[in-house]
């Protein structure tokens, strides 16, 4: 009876135990959705202003006439239809984050409220043992609760823990096809700046153009990963501003479009990519560490719980 309720109490305390970590990654989800759509409203203000500034180049106006005259209005209006572009590229970008991100929450409302009764059930849980205690005054019984609870606190550490180690791995097999596809960019790049003419122009934009839907997929993994270690510091020393590892991708999408025909744009980011791949690389060494050091206390425990068994008589 005691070790059936033990295993019961040591279940649902696991439960509360992710209700937690994901109430911790909603919390985070919302505050990161404020200000991306913060950031849209900005962008789309943005975006009217660019697109209005476009339609006085393109009107008849004293201004243009004389501008026309001089030779300057082209040149004007290709750079307010960059700044355009340049803005609503990054007003899509900012868009499908929120998008991913309002996906994230329903997910975690929708596991959350399976987990609702889960406090609930713990108390009544205890309440029971409390009294199966009084009544048969087992210090064996508190023994073997104390070990099982441990054990049961290792597997949910360890668990959690393969769970942020996934979430890397996913993260940095993104960054690395990234960094392949900024690679290919780049030599097309030069390639360009050699004279290669309009073909290598334009396979060159299609490369960039890939290399941008492999950085948003990148960014989507490293959210993932960021959310992951948010309660990890308790078992794992991570030591690394995690808040950081969602920054990287708004160096490649924050105005860079406009000059991604400069090939030092190209290379900077690749640089950023590379900077994410190494701190990526650096946490999962540690999350393999920690995971080693929770699954020998684990087998320690398992061992002491069998001990105790085989001695009761």
């Amino acid at each position: 009876m005691f070790q059936e309720l033990n295993e019961q109490i040591v279940s649902v305390k696991e439960e509360l135990k992710r209700k937690k970590k994901l109430t911790m990654q909603l919390q985070d989800y919302q505050s990161e959705l404020s200000g991306v759509e913060n950031n849209i409203n900005r962008l789309s203000s943005q975006l009217t202003e660019e697109q209005s500034d476009v339609e006085k180049l393109e009107g008849v106006s004293l201004t243009n006439f004389f501008s026309t005259l001089a030779g300057t209005k082209y040149e004007k209006l290709k750079k307010e239809n960059k700044e355009v572009l340049a803005v609503e590229l990054q007003l899509e970008e900012s868009e499908n984050t929120r998008d991913e991100i309002k996906s994230s929450i329903l997910d975690l409302q929708d596991k959350l409220g399976k987990l609702d009764s889960s406090e609930k059930t713990y108390n009544d849980l205890l309440a029971k043992k409390e009294q199966l205690i009084k009544e048969t005054d087992n210090s064996y019984a508190n023994e073997l609760y104390d070990l099982s609870e441990k054990e049961g606190d290792l597997q949910a550490e360890i668990k959690e823990i393969n769970e942020a180690i996934n979430a890397g791995k996913r993260a940095e097999s993104a960054l690395r096809n990234a960094e392949e596809s900024l690679n290919s960019a780049a030599n097309w790049g030069t390639l360009d700046m050699m004279g290669g003419g309009m073909i290598t122009g334009a396979v060159k934009h299609s490369k960039i153009d890939n290399a941008s839907n492999e950085i948003h997929y990148a960014q989507s993994r490293m959210r993932e990963f960021q959310k992951e270690l948010l309660d990890i510091n308790e078992m794992v020393h991570v030591d690394m501003d995690i808040s950081g590892l969602l920054k990287f991708a708004d160096f490649f999408f924050d105005g860079l479009i406009v000059d991604w025909m400069v090939q030092g744009k190209i290379n900077d980011s690749l640089n950023q990519v590379q900077d994410n791949l190494s701190k990526v690389s650096s946490i999962l060494r540690k999350l393999d560490d920690g995971l080693s050091n929770s699954e020998r206390k684990l087998s320690i425990i398992k061992q002491e719980r069998k001990s105790l068994v085989e001695s009761f008589s």
